[in-house]
């Protein structure tokens, strides 16, 4: 998706989701794309290497928490905030897991350092988000 296509889905994203930050959502969104890719290169990489089933395992289970956080986020309209929040902090838990297998072996396969660097800005722009989110939500009494 390019960024134009996406830019112009945010925008029209704005009237289902008032008061949503749409640049946080949008980053989130570039973030979980990118992370899902490299993440997705990673494993593929690792499945020919012994002793790397557990960084390929973690990084196929990331891909997928990427993709499915951005496609909940591109759902504005049927957003549940106590979902989403919870949705955001298993993301971020799986990009830190991955992160952290990545970061291993980072200095010998360039396709893990950048799958630890994609998954710590996934998380980056998680919190970006749940932070958004949260001034959006009313206090509790």
């Amino acid at each position: 998706m390019t960024n134009d296509m996406m830019s112009m889905m945010m925008k029209d994203s704005t009237s289902m989701m008032p008061g949503m930050d749409m640049a946080a959502m949008q980053d989130l969104v570039e973030a979980c794309s990118a992370c899902e890719q490299a993440c997705t290169m990673c494993a593929s990489a690792d499945m020919s290497m012994a002793g790397m089933e557990k960084c390929a395992s973690l990084c196929m289970n990331c891909a997928d928490m990427c993709n499915t956080t951005m496609r909940m986020m591109l759902r504005p309209a049927a957003m549940d905030m106590a979902s989403m929040m919870a949705m955001l902090q298993a993301m971020m838990a799986t990009a830190n897991a991955c992160a952290n297998e990545c970061m291993m072996h980072a200095e010998m396969n360039d396709h893990c350092r950048m799958c630890a660097e994609a998954c710590q800005q996934v998380m980056k722009a998680c919190e970006a988000m749940m932070s958004s989110m949260k001034a959006m939500m009313p206090a509790s009494s």
